[in-house]
């Protein structure tokens, strides 16, 4: 990571258009001088390779540049701007992403091991990788050994691979492509990484191990932040459902039901705890889930079985130490170390040592009950970002950017602003005023979604042009499905189906782009609608079939008194902000370059009160729509 000679501190490698070079001298002060950026910048901006710029113009050979991202593609983006970066300066930037059984070759054969979590594969490799008279059971990790780690240095940095890319290079060579980009790592400028390898506070840990560098010795880029503070509130919150509880005591009783402690065995706590979990439903499920006490599950422990919290703590951990043997034991089989014992421990540990004052206590019905401890404040999990030399969180939906800053806890940032460099005129949206998707006018109305099902057909036949139909939820649009809304367009519908691997979601995009007039159905907030460019053609119609608001349960109304306390407004921060980024995200899927053009049709009189929006009443979608294609 030496410093290049002749290095001149201009590496943008493009001719900079709009507000790029503002930018990049903005995060250039920021990666020199130490500091938070939090930046909204609009479609066009370039925000990854400007972040990029920035940074290595601040930082390369001085600072490790860790970049998180959400998705694969996000990561295949950053590879190939840094790609284009290193025509001005050498610049090595490799991609980091989770274990999986499907890219081991020692784990890909072997259907139990499909579903297994990083963790618990991470066990298994271990065991693969025990030596015994001098080399382990897996060839690929011994085969690293004989390697000349050079080789694999010049074909990063020179070839800039992919995830891709770079997994096809190690099966050629017969090598472990997870163990070789942890030895990469120490040599890389720049390192792609999903958010979980920061935030996640069991593993980040081990990448800043592997990395090489201190937390303080990093600067961070965030793409997508509008997404981080939910994202934090997720990996900080405790949850158990009933189903895990019955294969915890399947699990006891198929390894000898162990007493813990005082003559109690695994199956004598999992049947307290669903005696309490059926009492919380009947107290205080309302309707989808519903507001416990904080301390209710642990007064009811110690109730019930008449022990203190010293003794319901060693309990507890006598839970952790026997999924710890049963755990052992499997790995030691070359099985998949997963023990539910083991979990039901862990989730009463954790949420015994919880702290009340940033979650709240739930209990979720439905199927599968659940309880669930959950995380309001993200300020705890966002330590990363304040503990690094210098962040960057950027998002082209980001306001009210001092909301961002407070959650994540920056002492005094810099918060900016840039509009999109394209023409205003490339875009069009436009909402109708004669429906809502409000719950009791979509549910109680039948007026209403037949208006709706009305204008989304209109509204798709108006042109031939490849159109997406966004819906605020799963469950509306698998309504739409069932009425068979999707044959009745005329045209090829392609579907974003709950629970899709990226691999079927993919497909099923690539299908969507082969020809003109074709529709894709997706969910706002989903995949599609926040993580894929439809450049050119690709995309020229977008319709919104209402606004996704959050539905009105006990965690979100936590949510609106935990936002009223912190920002004033509780309703605004928790409810309307997010929809409205939510809108943006989806809309901004139109125009990717200064040659896009599309139109954006949002079926939901409440539009006119979104005003980041930008919305123009229509009575005649159809042919506003029509009007706006026509030849000029």
């Amino acid at each position: 990571m030496a410093q290049p000679e002749g290095m001149t501190g201009d590496l943008f490698p493009y001719r900079p258009v709009g507000s790029q070079k503002e930018i990049v001298d903005l995060i250039r002060d920021m990666a020199l001088n130490g500091g938070d950026a939090v930046i909204e910048s609009g479609t066009g901006t370039g925000k990854t390779v400007a972040s990029l710029t920035g940074t290595l113009e601040a930082a390369l050979g001085k600072k490790k540049i860790i970049y998180l991202t959400r998705t694969k593609s996000q990561q295949k983006q950053v590879i190939s701007e840094a790609k284009a970066i290193s025509k001005k300066a050498p610049v090595m930037c490799i991609a980091v992403q989770g274990r999986s059984s499907r890219s081991c070759p020692m784990m890909s054969r072997d259907p139990d091991l499909e579903h297994g979590t990083p963790e618990e594969l991470s066990k298994l490799c271990s065991e693969y990788k025990k030596s015994g008279g001098g080399r382990s059971s897996c060839p690929y990790y011994d085969s690293i050994g004989d390697e000349d780690m050079s080789v694999h240095v010049d074909f990063v940095r020179n070839g800039h691979p992919g995830p891709e890319e770079f997994m096809a290079y190690c099966e050629q060579k017969q090598i472990c492509h997870y163990e070789l980009m942890k030895l990469l790592l120490p040599y890389a400028d720049v390192v792609a990484a999903p958010y979980s390898f920061i935030f996640m506070p069991n593993v980040a840990p081990h990448f800043l191990q592997w990395i090489g560098v201190p937390l303080s010795d990093t600067v961070m880029i965030v793409d997508e932040a509008h997404n981080l503070p939910n994202y934090l509130r997720e990996v900080m919150t405790v949850e158990y459902s009933a189903r895990a509880l019955e294969l915890a005591e399947k699990e006891a009783f198929e390894w000898g039901d162990q007493e813990l402690h005082q003559g109690l065995t695994v199956s004598d706590i999992t049947s307290v705890f669903k005696e309490i979990m059926d009492a919380a439903l009947s107290e205080y499920l309302t309707d989808e889930d519903g507001l416990m006490p904080a301390t209710f599950l642990q007064d009811e422990m110690m109730g019930r079985m008449g022990m203190s919290s010293r003794s319901l703590a060693a309990v507890y951990k006598g839970l952790s130490d026997e999924g710890e043997r049963i755990s052992d034991a499997k790995r030691a089989m070359r099985k998949l170390p997963r023990s539910y014992v083991r979990s039901f421990g862990s989730f009463l540990r954790e949420w015994a040592g919880c702290d009340e004052s940033s979650y709240v206590s739930l209990v979720n019905g439905g199927d599968n009950p659940s309880f669930q401890f959950y995380c309001l404040d993200p300020y705890e999990a966002a330590g990363p970002l304040r503990g690094a030399w210098s962040s960057v969180s950027m998002s082209g939906t980001l306001s009210p950017l001092s909301d961002y800053s407070l959650e994540m806890g920056f002492e005094d940032p810099t918060e900016r602003m840039f509009g999109s460099p394209f023409p205003k005129e490339n875009l069009k949206i436009l909402y109708v005023d004669d429906v809502s998707t409000k719950y009791d006018e979509i549910n109680g109305v039948p007026e209403t979604y037949a208006k709706l099902k009305q204008h989304v057909l209109s509204v798709v036949g108006s042109v031939n042009r490849n159109t997406a139909v966004f819906f605020p939820s799963y469950s509306l649009m698998d309504r739409f499905l069932a009425d068979g809304v999707h044959t009745e367009t005329g045209r090829d519908v392609f579907i974003e189906r709950r629970g899709m691997t990226q691999t079927e979601l993919m497909d099923e995009v690539s299908h969507f782009r082969e020809s003109e007039g074709n529709v894709l159905f997706s969910v706002t907030g989903g995949r599609i609608s926040e993580g894929l460019d439809f450049p050119d053609k690709d995309l020229e119609l977008a319709i919104l079939v209402g606004i996704p608001y959050p539905r009105p349960t006990a965690r979100q109304e936590a949510l609106r008194r935990y936002c009223e306390c912190r920002f004033g407004d509780g309703w605004e921060h928790s409810s309307k902000v997010p929809a409205m980024r939510k809108m943006r995200q989806a809309i901004g899927r139109l125009i990717r370059s200064g040659a896009d053009r599309g139109v954006a049709v949002i079926l939901d009189r409440r539009a006119s009160v979104m005003e980041d929006i930008h919305a123009e009443l229509t009575d005649d979608p159809g042919g506003d729509v029509r009007k706006f294609f026509s030849p000029r």
